[in-house]
């Protein structure tokens, strides 16, 4: 099966239309593990020779998260970088480059949450943790 196809396939199956535009980001965001943000999709896709729209971009990463395809990491309030991971795992966030890493599940432990508010069940938890260099001693 090609990339395409697979492309189509995955989104097929999330219940999202395989438009030409939608099969067109999916191919650059799904070929592997990845993070990036909207503006480095588009880049990407510029510098591919596409003329997707900025509003297309933006669109179908909001819709690619709401079908479970992709993941949104909130990196800063007004930031959000799209991971193509979308099984149960954690991130080091370089707070210099603004690279994400990915942290397997099993190696964050979670020893106690607190008290949910009555009438609510946990959805998901998600560890963030913001790395940044040593500075060398002189």
């Amino acid at each position: 099966m090609t990339l395409k196809a697979d492309v189509e396939a995955t989104l097929s199956a999330h219940g999202v239309k395989p438009t030409p535009q939608r099969v067109e980001v999916g191919m650059l965001l799904l070929a592997g593990p990845c993070h990036v943000s909207a503006d480095q999709l588009l880049q990407a896709l510029r510098q591919s020779g596409s003329r997707i729209s900025k509003a297309t971009v933006y669109n179908t990463l909001n819709l690619l998260s709401r079908a479970g395809i992709l993941r949104e990491v909130a990196v800063h309030p007004s930031r959000v970088v799209y991971d193509s991971t979308t099984t149960a795992h954690h991130h080091f966030l370089d707070e210099e480059t603004g690279e994400l890493r990915d942290i397997d599940a099993a190696d964050v432990e979670l020893l106690r949450l607190p008290t949910l508010p009555e009438g609510t069940q946990a959805a998901s938890v998600e560890v963030l943790i913001r790395v940044r260099r040593l500075q060398e001693r002189l």
